[in-house]
């Protein structure tokens, strides 16, 4: 998607950790400072991009845009915020899982149309047809024939205005393009007076509508419209597109919906706060944990502790559900994000320890359960495993709430190719087999990990309605043409699109 880096997104063991999408947020609050509320919504969904940020703001004469590389509260000030004045924005957190690493692929975008009017857009997704997407801002000129460097966002932000004239609003053009984009989109856009949203027909990434005192706000997660204050409507449904101003609220389908929701949102992405599709993340990460304990109990061990902070709930979980005593045996540092700093081999030699510390005094001699949130190439957990015996963990046995990650998502995570994943370590299927595959490879005295049934059943959603591709495999949305990652799918599936 449309969310470039500027850092390696490799963690301090060369993990390839899984790395959110995008956040998006809208607002339309006449006689609001809607850019504050903006920065504020922005923050509360920081942890779904922290490479870049921007806000939006129209008041229908023209649209000014702020953004720059880096996160929320280093990138805004009051009195940035003080010049955006107006009655509508969009803002945007950035991610990127496709793009490139040049300050003009951060967002809200900014396009006019033939006509004249301006229109700021913020992307939360990945198009499997990207491609095609370029090749037709290509033919009509939009970019130059031969720029590679476009990204997914840009087109769509370039097409959708293209499709403005003096017969055709911003939300006709929507709706006769948006059939034709495929793959994971979750979209804010404004012409400076009206709001848009509009979520792809999967509903892959979340997409929800509240209400202001004053007006309305659009989020990609519930955790946003909490901290401004905003009540929580409805959800976005897939393959709808909303218009929002003086109006009121217009809805309208540009495609029936086919809902494949992402199934990791639950399992990491989203904040535990939050709520999808009428489930709270964080009981479902409860859930998942009381399901690891019935599943891979742990007889004598002294203290579950999670890998802070996503850790937290399904550790909670099991320890509930195993009557094994809750401990925090990890302290996190909460200043340390994505380093600017090259991972040298000094610098690896520090490890985890740069996020990560224990407790020696309340894990030494003790037999630990150790919940995490998921399992990629296995660096983070083997560095723990060795750290905590270091420490005087007398033994490690580390529960995983999710199953290993076997296949690269194409719809806005950031996983490595199948070669690097530990779980393709073995060519078993077998949940026992693997764990003990997986268990000698990171060093533990024991792993168990829910299987994607179990975890799916935590949801509350029906299976036919939510993407598990990069745990089983299934790719619902199709496979990106041109992506060497996909290419090596397509081959290891023996499928042809």
């Amino acid at each position: 998607m449309n969310c470039a880096t500027e850092v390696s997104n490799l963690d301090d063991h060369g993990e390839n950790a899984p790395q959110d999408e995008c956040g998006v947020f809208g607002i339309w609050a006449p006689g609001e400072e809607v850019s504050k509320l903006t920065y504020f919504g922005l923050f509360a969904l920081q942890h779904r991009g922290q490479e870049a940020a921007g806000i939006a703001v129209g008041d229908e004469d023209r649209i000014l845009v702020f953004k720059d590389m880096g996160l929320v509260a280093n990138i805004f000030d009051e009195s940035t915020l003080n010049s955006l004045q107006g009655n509508v924005g969009v803002g945007h957190t950035r991610y990127s899982t496709a793009g490139g690493k040049e300050w003009a692929n951060v967002q809200p975008m900014l396009t006019t149309s033939p006509n004249g009017v301006d229109i700021a857009l913020g992307h939360n997704g990945n198009l499997v047809n990207y491609l095609e997407l370029r090749d037709e801002t290509m033919k009509r000129g939009l970019v130059k024939s031969g720029n590679e460097t476009v990204s997914d966002s840009m087109c769509l932000s370039l097409l959708l205005a293209d499709g403005v004239g003096e017969d055709t609003t911003i939300f006709e053009s929507a709706r006769a393009l948006l059939p034709k984009v495929k793959g994971a989109f979750s979209l804010t856009f404004t012409d400076g007076h009206t709001l848009y949203a509009a979520r792809d027909v999967h509903g892959v990434r979340p997409l929800c509508l509240g209400r202001l005192p004053k007006g309305w706000v659009v989020a990609s997660e519930t955790c946003a419209l909490d901290i401004v204050g905003a009540q929580f409507i409805r959800e976005i449904e897939p393959g709808e597109i909303v218009a929002i101003d003086e109006a009121g609220v217009r809805s309208a389908r540009f495609q029936e919906e086919n809902r494949n929701g992402c199934v990791f949102e639950y399992v990491y992405l989203a904040r535990p706060d939050s709520t999808i599709k009428g489930r709270s993340v964080n009981a479902a990460r409860v859930d998942i944990g009381k399901r690891l304990a019935r599943m891979w109990p742990a007889e004598g061990a002294d203290m579950v502790i999670p890998v802070p902070e996503s850790g937290n709930p399904a550790a909670v979980g099991y320890a509930r559900e195993s009557g094994i005593p809750f401990g925090h045996g990890l302290v996190k540092n909460a200043y340390v994000g994505r380093t600017f700093i090259q991972p040298t081999q000094t610098l690896r030699q520090l490890g985890i320890r740069l996020k990560l510390n224990p407790l020696r005094e309340v894990i030494e001699g003790k037999k630990l359960v150790v919940v995490d949130d998921s399992i990629v190439r296995g660096n983070t957990q083997r560095a723990l495993i060795r750290m905590l015996r270091e420490a005087g963990a007398a033994e490690v046995h580390v529960r995983i709430a999710s199953p290993p990650v076997k296949w690269p998502c194409f719809y806005g995570i950031d996983f490595a190719s199948p070669a690097e994943l530990i779980a393709n370590i073995t060519d078993s299927e077998d949940p026992e087999i693997m764990a003990e595959v997986i268990r000698e490879a990171i060093g533990a005295d024991s792993l168990g990990f829910v299987t994607t049934e179990e975890m799916i059943e935590s949801t509350h959603q029906p299976r036919n309605e939510l993407c598990a591709a990069c745990f089983d495999g299934k790719y619902p949305l199709g496979l990106p043409a041109g992506n060497p990652h996909a290419e090596a799918v397509k081959k290891l599936l023996s499928v042809d699109s």
